[in-house]
């Protein structure tokens, strides 16, 4: 990991049942004496705080979040956990989500640690909230920092993320004439982490009441919000 590094990440294992059963294993050396049976049976995901953003916006969306995985699967759920990019803590959670409304912008550390947490099998889950375009201009400009040479693209229908869980061919926008599309940071060929611009959070938490008649529909950004987070925890 990196000198200075206090925890390694947790290990993350793919075993998915058919049907509707998805089992997640996490093992994490930090967390061995919690048990392995208790380990494998929870969820849980770090809600970021980063940059000035205290990692509150659209209250209660990671552990709804949380509540999708747990509805699909085997899994109980815990409280989500606000984590910092400058935390030993964020090396211990596999899955982080943030969001926000306005523009930011990472510190030099900040970045180095997204760096790191990327590179070592951590995953970053991003949404816009209520289609503000303020959020997603500043993390294209912040997240093609984080890998020299690497640029946030748009990630294709043919991706695996759109059809995890949910068999995706396409998720139409409400207030515009396209479709929705993810857009993601790639290392070493591999997806670590995705961004929608859409109010994908105001879509699968609060039925779009926020965000009234435009980005995702609540039944389609349930589905999206599921399939990247089935994706992130099985790859």
């Amino acid at each position: 990991m990196g000198v200075g590094m206090k925890y390694s990440l947790l290990v993350i294992l793919r075993s998915a049942l058919r049907g509707l059963l998805v089992v997640f294993v996490f093992s994490a050396t930090a967390a061995l004496a919690q048990g392995r049976d208790e380990k494998q049976a929870t969820f849980f995901m770090g809600r970021l705080k980063y940059s000035a953003n205290d990692g509150n916006d659209c209250t209660g969306v990671g552990n709804d979040l949380m509540k999708l995985v747990s509805r699909a699967s085997t899994l109980k759920v815990q409280d989500e956990k606000i984590v910092t990019l400058n935390s030993p803590e964020l090396f211990e959670t596999p899955f982080v989500f943030m969001n926000g409304h306005n523009n930011f912008t990472l510190t030099e550390t900040e970045v180095e640690n997204v760096r790191k947490y990327l590179g070592h099998g951590g995953f970053i889950f991003a949404s816009g909230c209520c289609t503000n375009p303020d959020f997603p201009k500043a993390w294209r400009r912040e997240f093609a920092r984080i890998f020299p040479g690497e640029k946030v693209k748009a990630i294709p229908y043919d991706h695996l993320i759109y059809r995890s869980f949910h068999k995706l061919e396409r998720v139409p926008c409400l207030h515009e004439k396209r479709d929705i599309k993810l857009e993601g940071v790639f290392y070493q060929g591999n997806l670590v982490a995705v961004m929608c611009e859409d109010g994908l959070c105001c879509a699968f938490s609060a039925d779009n009441s926020c965000n009234k008649g435009k980005g995702i529909s609540p039944e389609d950004g349930q589905k999206l919000a599921l399939n990247i987070a089935i994706y992130a925890l099985t790859h």
